[in-house]
C-alpha cells in the first residue's frame, strides 16, 4: 500500500546541493517523522513521498519554488554600520540573530559590507537553490 496524504511517515534522507555539498541528513539520527500533506516540511519533499512504498528509495530534485523559494530582494536590508556592534568586525557570510518585536530570533546573513553600510539577508539560507534529496521510506501508518 503506498503512502497517502494524512499518513504518518518516517524517512531517512540526505539533502545535497547541485555541487554535491550535503546540507542535511538523517544519517546517524532518528528518521524524519511527519504527517504527509500537513505542510510540516517543504512542499516538493512532501509531494515526493506520496505514492512511495515502505522500503522504497528514490532521488528527487527540487527547484527553488518547490523548496525554500527564490531569493526575495525585499528580505535584503541595508543597515548603517554604526547600528551593529563594533565587535566582531562584520564580514560577508557572517550570521547574526535579529530580534523581532514579539521576542523571536531570526537568523540573518551578512551579504555585503561597505565603510558605511552592511547589507543583511534574511532569506532562508537555501532560498534560490536547487536541492537534491535521496529519500527512503522507513515506515508509515494511516
Amino acid at each position: 500500500m503506498p503512502v497517502k496524504k494524512g499518513d504518518k511517515v518516517k524517512v531517512d534522507y540526505t539533502g545535497k546541493l547541485k555541487d554535491g555539498t550535503v546540507f542535511d541528513s538523517s544519517e546517524g539520527k532518528e528518521p524524519l517523522e511527519f504527517e504527509v500533506g500537513s505542510g510540516m516540511i517543504i512542499k516538493g519533499f512532501d509531494d515526493a513521498v506520496m505514492g512511495m512504498e515502505k522500503g522504497e528509495e528514490k532521488e528527487i530534485t527540487l527547484k527553488p519554488e518547490e523548496a525554500y523559494g527564490n531569493v526575495n530582494p525585499q528580505l535584503m536590508k541595508k543597515v548603517p554600520r554604526d547600528q551593529l556592534p563594533k565587535e566582531p568586525e562584520p564580514k560577508v557570510g557572517m550570521m547574526l540573530a535579529l530580534g523581532t518585536p514579539d521576542g523571536q530570533q531570526i537568523p540573518a546573513r551578512i551579504a555585503e559590507v561597505s565603510d558605511t553600510e552592511v547589507t543583511i539577508d534574511i532569506n532562508h539560507p537555501l532560498a534560490g537553490k536547487t536541492l537534491i534529496f535521496k529519500v527512503k521510506v522507513v515506515d508509515f501508518s494511516s
